[in-house]
Formats: structure tokens, C-alpha cells, sequence
């Protein structure tokens, strides 16, 4: 681990648990909402007191509401049941309205119906359940009011701190995504950058310059040969420039027809794949290759050069050939590749980086960062190329989002203690 990586880390780690010194539930207020309500006895580090029904229980002199998120197979909703001088109040008889104020500005209010013993909001209450509550309830002639923070995966960083942990965001928006056909291979050296170099007459190997790896010019000197008929000794020269990759010719053989050198351009590197015969209509000349070592390096791209006319009899799949942009960033011919085509593309309104997803509760998510603040954004989402995924649902476009150490972050709210609290 680098100093910067730790330093940062530690930093974050430090910031995260001033913000979190700061955050604490708002007291109630009293009838009409305009003195705090002390009564009920609550400080910024007080749990919340909790009712019957495990919900919030919300006090104003003999007065209480129990508020609860209720998502036993259903969608999240409110709940609230209501009492006076510890006795059940009919639900009927109470006006009861509950409004969120959430970290982007959206408010959603919630206004209540009677349903047998307790009181049901009219809404669902969307994830994350991360917001300053205010509380509304009218019985008897008499208004109470309360305002509680019920945060949820948040927590508050100054920039320098963001910075010093490498922290990066990009802000949500439209993408093209492309469709990636899967293949698997090889690296090879292109055709036509392989020549074998034979005797031009039968003779007798006097001498041999090179051997097998030896780089090459074009014209230089592999071998010297003495021919039968004429006894004279002439040059065997490389007709390209390259790479010795295959030599069967030492001194006092005789020769043949068989060759004798094979020189190959490894600057000429192809990527030779196997695409089943019912994938062949997605592939294209010209298509965009993505092309990885079997061990996960070196990576680069390439294109489409050539596809086989038929299939391969002993494995029953097609070859095609991309041709390596970056042949000299660690790829050697016969190494394994793995490889996607980029057969298709198609925009959608709205995806974010696949390295920006992180796993929360039963959520996949992104942390969202309003000014100095950082929330959980738990995702529906769609389509993914690899390198970005689409949203379908739980982000605004036009989000900043965490895209570079988006684990600390998630790390840090888990040791915050961050609580799903209802």
C-alpha cells in the first residue's frame, strides 16, 4: 500500500467521524410547532425511543405517534398508530402528515388514511430512507409537530480530505452502450508477415550467421551455401525484416527444399479467434476488438481483419483475425487471449461506470455526493458493456457520483454504524 493510498484512507477515515459528531435528531416541537418540546427527553445522541409496533415513537406531552416503515411484502410505506394518555386514539379522529426532505432537494409528502387500528401513508417510500422528517398531527382542536434527521449511508467529507483519498466523481447522464460478442484465442504473427527462406540450389551449409530470436534486416546474411553443381558459395538473406523464429540449418547439412529459416515481423501481431457458426452473422470486418492475456494482462484493442470462409472441422467454429493495434505493449505470439467484439451499439438515457457499483445491503448502488456530502443511491438497473451499465431506476441524470475509491466510501459508512432505521 503507497503512502498516498493510506494517508488518504486515514484522512477520509478522520473526516467521516467528524461529520458524523455533528449529526443527531432535531428535538420535537411543541403544539403549533413553535417551542422545542423537552418533555419528551431526547439529546442528539439518544437512540430514538421505539414503540409497541418497533416504529419511532414521537412524543408531545401525553400525546404520542408511533411512525414505522412498514416493507413486509410490500413496498415500503408508512405506518403510524397514535395514543393519549397512553390509551389508543381512533384513528379516524387524527390529521396526520409526514413530509421528507431528502439531500437533493426532493420532498415527498405523505398524508394519511385510516386503516383498522393504525393510520396508512398514501405513498411509497423510496430508497434510500435518507431524510429530515417532519411530522404533522392534528387530534382534538390541538397541533403537534416534530423534526427528526433519519439519515441512512450518508456521510459528510471536506474536499481536501476527498482529494488526499483519491476520491473522483463524473456526473450521470446518456451513454452509448456497445454490444460485446465473447470469444476466446490466440495471438498470432499475420500471414503476410511470415517468410521461410529455402536454398535456391541444393548444397552444403558452410556457414550460419543466426539463430532462432535473432532480430533481423531485410537482406542481411542468415546462412552461406556451397551449391553441388557449381561449388560456389552464396548468401541465404532474410526478405524481411524481423525476427528469427524458426532455423533448420547447421553447418556441413546438406540442403533441400525444405526451409531453413522462418523470419516473422512480430510488429505484425493478429489475434486469432474462434467464433461459433451461430455468432458469425454478428461479427464484421472493421469491428472494434477489445483483446486481454489470458492472465488478465497485457490488454489492448484491434479490428476485424479477416474471417475464415468456413469452419474449422475438429472444433466446429469459425476463425476470425484481428489485427493488434499495440503490438509491442507485451504481446508474444502463441499467448492465450480472451477478446469481446463490439458487434453493436445502442444509447440509453441514463447508465453509470461499472467500477463506480458497489454492493449495500441487498442493493446495488453508487454513492451520490451533494456538496460536501456523500449518500448511497440504491440502482435498478439494465444493460452493461463492461465499462459503463445502465440505469433504469434510482438516479437522477445529471448526479454527481463517486467513480474512483468508491469502496472507502461504502467502508466508512459501514463504520459509522449507519443504520436502515424505521
Amino acid at each position: 500500500m503507497n503512502a498516498r493510498y493510506f494517508n488518504g484512507a486515514a484522512v477520509l477515515a478522520l473526516a467521516l467521524w467528524l461529520a458524523g459528531c455533528g449529526q443527531g435528531e432535531v428535538p420535537a416541537l411543541g403544539p403549533a410547532g413553535e417551542t422545542p418540546a423537552a418533555a419528551h427527553g431526547q439529546t442528539a445522541a439518544d437512540e430514538p425511543a421505539k414503540g409497541p409496533h418497533g416504529g419511532r415513537l414521537l412524543t408531545d406531552g401525553d400525546f404520542a405517534v408511533e411512525l414505522a416503515i412498514f416493507e413486509d411484502g410490500v413496498p415500503p410505506e408508512y405506518r403510524a398508530w397514535v395514543s393519549a394518555g397512553g390509551q389508543p386514539v381512533a384513528s379516524a379522529d387524527v390529521n396526520l402528515t409526514v413530509t421528507l426532505a431528502r439531500l437533493d432537494g426532493e420532498r415527498n409528502v405523505f398524508r394519511f388514511q385510516p386503516q383498522g387500528d393504525f393510520l396508512r401513508g398514501d405513498g411509497v417510500v423510496v430508497e434510500p430512507h435518507s431524510f429530515d422528517v417532519t411530522v404533522e398531527a392534528t387530534h382534538a382542536g390541538t397541533a403537534h409537530r416534530w423534526a427528526y434527521a433519519s439519515y441512512e449511508g450518508r456521510v459528510q467529507i471536506a474536499p481536501d480530505s476527498a482529494s488526499a483519498a483519491g476520491i473522483e466523481v463524473e456526473t450521470a447522464g446518456p451513454h452509448l452502450l456497445h454490444d460485446l460478442l465473447p470469444l476466446h484465442g490466440r495471438v498470432v504473427v499475420a500471414p503476410e508477415a511470415v517468410r521461410t527462406v529455402s536454398a535456391r540450389f541444393p548444397g552444403v551449409v558452410r556457414e550460419v550467421r543466426k539463430r532462432v530470436g535473432d532480430r533481423v534486416r531485410a537482406g542481411e546474411v542468415l546462412a552461406r551455401v556451397e551449391a553441388d553443381e557449381s561449388l560456389r558459395v552464396y548468401d541465404l538473406t532474410a526478405p524481411i525484416a524481423g525476427v528469427v523464429t524458426a532455423r533448420a540449418a547447421n553447418p556441413g547439412e546438406h540442403t533441400g527444399a525444405a526451409p531453413l529459416f522462418t523470419v516473422s515481423d512480430l510488429d505484425e501481431l493478429w489475434a486469432e479467434l474462434a467464433v461459433f457458426p451461430r455468432d458469425m452473422a454478428r461479427v464484421q470486418p472493421g469491428q472494434t476488438v477489445r483483446i486481454t492475456g489470458a492472465d488478465g494482462s497485457p490488454q489492448g484493442t484491434g479490428r476485424v481483419t479477416r474471417i475464415a470462409p468456413l469452419a474449422e472441422v475438429d472444433r466446429q467454429a469459425v476463425s476470425v483475425w484481428a489485427r493488434i493495434e499495440e503490438p509491442a505493449a507485451g504481446w508474444t505470439p502463441g499467448l492465450g487471449v480472451t477478446a469481446e467484439v463490439l458487434t453493436g451499439a445502442a444509447q440509453v438515457p441514463l447508465a453509470v461506470r461499472t467500477a463506480a457499483l458497489q454492493g449495500f445491503r441487498d442493493f446495488t448502488v453508487v454513492f451520490a455526493r451533494v456538496g460536501d456530502t456523500y449518500e448511497v443511491r440504491m440502482l435498478e438497473l439494465g444493460r452493461s458493456d463492461g465499462e459503463y451499465t445502465e440505469v433504469l431506476g434510482g438516479l437522477k441524470p445529471g448526479t454527481e457520483y463517486v467513480t474512483a475509491q468508491s469502496y472507502l466510501i461504502k467502508a466508512d459508512i459501514e463504520k459509522s454504524g449507519a443504520s436502515h432505521d424505521h
